[in-house]
């Protein structure tokens, strides 16, 4: 009898709570656009940057089939606010942004304590993807970036709490919301939002 309940309520589980999954089901969209062909930057602080808003967007983007480069100030590891590491693909002043096909701004405390916000190749790289056309994307303190390029004057967006009035002074319409797109400009809140984040990313190549 106790065997019999056990199997019962797995098969209710199953049914009704979908408790076990496909390995694939949570980090693929269902999508018409083939994304094979696409190559995603995703820029990152030296160090202190959020190690979920890279490494959650980044297995998202790749198990759809696209290519991540990860830029940052400079060449070799960088590291992140929970002990996660990254190598560095490409130094930020040496990336094109007409070689992707979206910019992601990770954001972390090494955003503001580095002030990545005022450096020129980060505000340069920001301006010349949105004057290429490219999706322009960042996430936590990452929306001050394009904020300070002056690409979210008049647009709507969302940042991490402690940004909320730098892009309001820039022009920037806060939303409040865990994701915000406004064209081919997406910003997100925080790590609570990475995964919601990375899949607005995808849609919007559709």
């Amino acid at each position: 009898m106790k065997h019999i309940t056990v199997v019962i309520g797995l098969v209710l589980c199953i049914t009704a709570l979908g408790c076990i999954t496909g390995p694939d089901d949570d980090t693929k969209v269902n999508t018409m656009t083939d994304l094979t062909d696409k190559t995603i930057l995703m820029v990152v602080a030296p160090s202190n940057f959020r190690d979920e808003e890279l490494f959650v967007p980044k297995e998202f983007f790749e198990k759809n089939g696209i290519k991540v480069v990860v830029a940052s100030k400079e060449e070799g590891i960088a590291s992140g606010m929970l002990g996660g590491s990254i190598n560095v693909d490409i130094r930020v002043n040496d990336a094109d942004a007409s070689d992707y096909d979206a910019v992601v701004f990770v954001g972390g405390s090494g955003v503001d304590s580095q002030r990545l916000y005022d450096d020129p190749g980060y505000l340069k790289l920001a301006k010349d993807a949105n004057d290429a056309g490219k999706l322009v994307c960042a996430i936590c303190l990452g929306p001050m970036i394009p904020a300070n390029a002056g690409l979210l004057s008049g647009r709507n967006a969302t940042v991490f709490t402690s940004g909320v009035s730098y892009i309001k002074e820039r022009g920037a319409t806060y939303t409040g919301t865990p994701v915000t797109r406004d064209g081919r400009i997406i910003t997100a809140e925080g790590p609570g939002a990475a995964e919601e984040f990375a899949e607005t990313i995808i849609k919007a190549f559709e």
